[in-house]
């Protein structure tokens, strides 16, 4: 229990980081409006044409006898969509943090610089492009595993009783761990960790995990509401991998707001030699 409270613990503090960071946070919201603006229009355009995609899919159905088409139907919309939504909040922190990499990278960088003692940030030394093939490949990755996942509760969730009270429970967990496995990845790609090792740490602590993922998973089923929490769960991801590898942090990061420092984060300066 103790873990669950240290893990909804750095994602309160990834959020009071930004917060303190005004500049860091303005410019964090531009991948997630992007990538929302993109799912919306997939979701829309499901939510129009699902019920004449589901019908052509099923013309078995046409020879039974009414209700029963149209409910058989109904049924499967629905689901359909239900496990679009399900996709979309599983895959909308991946594709997010694809879009802004340069960015989520320098944010953590400035984090773990604030946090450590002697000052300084672990850096990758490579090339963007590169940093964005292993960040897709093992984004792909991650949602093949999280797939297996899903089609496993999926089936589960026709189990009565179970199916509609622990099995979306579960979900929320499932969730959970893949959204922060998704976030920590910045702050542990750039310290060299594989994907492989990444998952091993991360099972080593279920519970700080579940802690600082889970109710983020929840709270991004709210509409807008991931567009505006992510610069702060990738802070406070940052924050979770620094103790999961044991790194020590200093107490009290910068208290200064943008206004009275150059943020490194969005600075037009030149980039770390890679």
């Amino acid at each position: 229990m103790r873990d669950l409270g240290a893990g909804f613990g750095h994602l309160l503090k990834g959020q009071r980081w930004v917060a303190r960071h005004g500049k860091s946070y303005g410019f964090g919201l531009l991948p997630g409006l992007i990538t929302l603006v993109l799912y919306a229009a997939a979701l829309i355009g499901l939510a129009l044409w699902g019920t004449d995609f589901v019908a052509w899919a099923t013309p078995f159905a046409d020879d039974w006898s009414s209700p029963w088409p149209g409910l058989f139907r109904g049924f499967l919309t629905a689901v359909m969509f239900a496990l679009a939504l399900l996709l979309a909040v599983l895959t909308f922190t991946a594709v997010t943090l694809l879009v802004g990499q340069p960015f989520y990278e320098s944010l953590s960088e400035r984090v773990d610089r604030d946090v450590s003692p002697d000052g300084t940030a672990p850096e990758s030394n490579l090339p963007l492009w590169r940093e964005l093939w292993i960040s897709g490949r093992d984004s792909l990755r991650v949602l093949a595993r999280a797939a297996v996942w899903g089609v496993l509760l999926f089936a589960l969730g026709f189990i009565p009783v179970v199916g509609q009270t622990v099995v979306p429970v579960v979900g929320f967990f499932v969730t959970g761990f893949f959204l922060t496995e998704e976030l920590a990845s910045v702050a542990l790609q750039r310290r060299g960790v594989e994907l492989r090792d990444r998952l091993a740490l991360l099972r080593s602590r279920k519970m700080l995990v579940w802690g600082f993922g889970t109710p983020l998973g929840v709270s991004f089923l709210v509409p807008f509401v991931a567009v505006f929490l992510m610069p702060g769960a990738v802070a406070g991801a940052t924050l979770l991998a620094r103790e999961l590898l044991g790194e020590e942090t200093r107490d009290g990061a910068d208290d200064r707001s943008d206004g009275g420092c150059a943020d490194p984060a969005v600075s037009p300066g030149p980039a770390p030699a890679r």
